[in-house]
């Protein structure tokens, strides 16, 4: 039981409200309380899951359409078979990403010998006045971070094994994580039009199959749309940072654009991976192309990130520019790359959802989605 009192300023009296909780109530309340903390620290905990499964997704969006082609361009009695189809697929799929790894691993590691073999040196540059690249450190004052850079550089190859180690550790885990995207990948393609099918005749009623048809190819659409707007996304960023690789004459400039292509696939935070990569190979060659990558790299990516995801994200997937901004903003600061990863696609869908309930209730305005995909371009 709660007491409340309140003054009438009429009477210069004090009334008193009585609320009374049930004990179910509180219990309710307690249970709620739990429930949501117990989900919360869940949510935590799978995190790294919820990402590998989200990845394997919208993979298997992207190759759904080239597995139906090839499965309806099968011979014989095969025609049809998703499994052999998306086989196929996969087999495609290894040799590329097997011919990439071939092509830019060894001179990677070239390239980080001659780096680890030129360190000393480089130092020693930098504290040589009479260098040019002891003139720059010493014109912008920057001895005290080469010094720190210097001693850090000697911890770490003093360290060399465990940090060796580490990295075996690390290259491990992500060799893990893409073996299990891709086995994820596949079981969705062979099995996730069954599952649809399972799951529509458990849950909908006969009377609203039209309906819920409706709404799934629509979603399937705007995922698919958004899927594809990122894959042009990540192809305009390699061809546009590119000139960058080829003007200042850095090493291996086909690697590096796929590089580029791989790492604009992830939205917002990607293209920071990918500058952070191309930045260092550029340090292989020289200061000054490095300078040049990074600077051309975070100019491509505000103007990829304020301009030409929210049009090209608008377009794919029927949302205006705006509503797209704020969900990529709303969603990396709510979840990290998980967020940033599903906030146009979660968008999108409760964005079809709405309109479908308007339309249902006859309260969506006059040629409102004709309106509305005028003003996204499509």
């Amino acid at each position: 039981m709660f007491h409340f009192g309140h003054f009438n300023e009429e009477d210069k009296k004090v009334s008193r409200v009585e609320v009374t909780v049930s004990n179910e109530t509180l219990i309710r309340i307690v249970l709620i309380v739990l429930i949501t903390i117990g989900l919360v620290e869940a949510f935590l905990r799978i995190k790294a899951a919820l990402v590998l499964l989200l990845l394997s997704f919208f993979l298997s969006l992207v190759l759904n359409g080239p597995v139906t082609w090839i499965a309806n361009f099968l011979p014989g009695k095969i025609r049809g078979s998703r499994l052999i189809a998306t086989t196929v697929s996969y087999i495609v799929v290894i040799v590329i990403l097997g011919a990439f790894i071939a092509y830019i691993i060894p001179p990677f590691v070239h390239q980080t010998e001659r780096f680890i073999a030129a360190a000393p040196n480089l130092v020693r540059d930098t504290q040589n006045q009479h260098t040019a690249l002891g003139k720059f450190v010493r014109n912008h004052h920057l001895q005290s971070q080469v010094n720190n850079l210097s001693s850090q550089l000697s911890r770490q190859l003093k360290n060399i094994g465990g940090v060796a180690f580490n990295s075996i550790i690390r290259i491990a885990k992500d060799v893990f994580s893409m073996l299990a995207v891709l086995a994820l990948t596949f079981m969705m393609l062979i099995e996730g039009p069954r599952w649809l099918n399972g799951l529509r005749s458990i849950f909908v009623r006969p009377q609203h199959n039209n309906a819920v048809n409706r709404v799934a190819h629509e979603m399937y659409r705007v995922i698919r749309g958004y899927v594809n707007g990122q894959v042009l996304l990540a192809i305009i960023a390699a061809l546009l940072v590119a000139p960058s690789l080829f003007i200042m004459g850095v090493s291996y400039p086909v690697a590096l654009m796929a590089i580029v292509f791989i790492s604009g696939l992830i939205p917002m935070l990607g293209h920071t991976i990918g500058a952070t990569i191309l930045t260092v190979v550029a340090l292989f060659h020289s200061v000054t192309a490095a300078i040049v990558v990074l600077v051309w790299y975070v100019i491509y990516i505000n103007i990829e990130n304020y301009v030409l995801a929210p049009r090209i994200q608008a377009n794919t997937t029927k949302m205006s520019p705006l509503l797209v901004l704020i969900a990529i903003v709303v969603g990396i600061n709510f979840g990290g790359l998980l967020g940033g990863l599903i906030a146009i696609p979660v968008a999108a869908i409760i964005r079809v959802l709405i309109i479908e309930f308007l339309e249902q209730q006859n309260r969506l305005p006059k040629n409102y989605l004709k309106d509305i995909n005028e003003e996204s371009g499509t």
